[in-house]
């Protein structure tokens, strides 16, 4: 493949920890693995690239509109996140034009074509986010212990867990171990009352990506229980180590773990959640099924599927990208 020179424009900063950052730093090297010349910032700077990646259907609609309105022609991939999909489409007029402006839509589970109007749908390709597989640890023996890897917003519910244990019976050993920065600061004052009252919940706050690597590999299971998902990197990283997943049932979900997944509850409902992690406890042979689901879809994070996806998406472009 011939060199190209690839801008990425995030929400986050290249410096960032947030999820949007995470994802554009895997993709910076995976580019760069392919023999690309990647570049990343917040904003577009004004210079033509082969290929502008723009994540952020509404979010990155300024640089969206701006690069489109310089190089009418230019490849233009924009990357769709759950916001895009489940909450802003509908009505948000900047990212309905932002669709329109791209080349190429690319969306991290099986079900985000579904959620695109049908005249962009020929557009979109499904590139599911990659994590390194890791060996699990031996879990705590004193406790069952639930990782929740999430940051301090509404619309990933993080609460909902620590809620969920105040229903469990008294024999249950169930623990949430919570990692995440507070973007929220009511929701950080909710966390640290729930800390220092709930003795089946705790509130870590930021973890460095080896701190959660270590929380997952140790964890019994992972919560994840968003109000919505484009294709949670988290969940990605937990099908790679084998750690079963208890999942609020939004098509983000759905489009990584499938449709016959046996962990769903419906979103928001505490009561669901504290049965399914009861039985998740009590039950070996639920937890079983849960485990060979989880590594049922292990091929479907591999990083070299998703290179692969990548390189087949730039293929489709590379024509319009060498006719400068």
């Amino acid at each position: 493949m011939i060199t190209v020179r690839i801008h990425l424009v995030t929400p986050a900063a290249p410096s960032s920890r947030l999820g949007n950052g995470v994802t554009a730093a895997r993709w910076q090297a995976l580019f760069s693995s392919l023999g690309h010349r990647v570049t990343w910032s917040k904003t577009w700077n004004g210079e033509r690239f082969d290929v502008l990646v723009a994540m952020h259907a509404r979010r990155s609609f300024p640089a969206i509109r701006a690069y489109r309105d310089a190089h009418p022609d230019a490849p233009l991939v924009i990357v769709l996140t759950g916001t895009d999909l489940y909450q802003d489409l509908p009505d948000d007029p900047h990212a309905q034009e932002s669709l329109r402006l791209a080349s190429r839509l690319v969306v991290l589970q099986s079900r985000g074509p579904d959620a695109l109007p049908c005249a962009m749908r020929g557009k979109a390709h499904v590139i599911v986010q990659s994590a390194v597989s890791i060996p699990r640890t031996a879990p705590d023996a004193e406790m069952f212990e639930v990782s929740l890897l999430s940051h301090l917003r509404a619309v990933k519910d993080p609460l909902r867990p620590a809620l969920a244990t105040r229903l469990l019976p008294a024999s249950s050993r169930i623990h949430v171990t919570h990692g995440g920065r507070a973007l929220d600061p009511e929701l950080e004052d909710e966390a640290r009352t729930e800390t220092a009252s709930n003795p089946r919940y705790r509130w870590l706050g930021p973890l460095a990506a080896e701190q959660a690597g270590d929380l997952l590999a140790r964890s019994r299971l992972l919560v994840l229980p968003s109000r919505l998902e484009g294709g949670a990197n988290v969940a990605c990283e937990a099908i790679a180590v084998g750690v079963p997943i208890l999942a609020s049932k939004v098509e983000g979900n759905i489009g990584l773990l499938g449709a016959s997944y046996g962990g769903y509850y419906p979103v928001g409902d505490t009561a669901a959640l504290a049965a399914l992690l009861h039985r998740a406890e009590s039950d070996p042979g639920f937890y079983r099924l849960l485990e060979q689901q989880v590594a049922a879809q292990q091929d479907l994070v591999a990083p070299a599927r998703e290179r692969a996806g990548w390189q087949e998406l730039l293929l489709t472009l590379q024509p319009a990208a060498l006719g400068r």
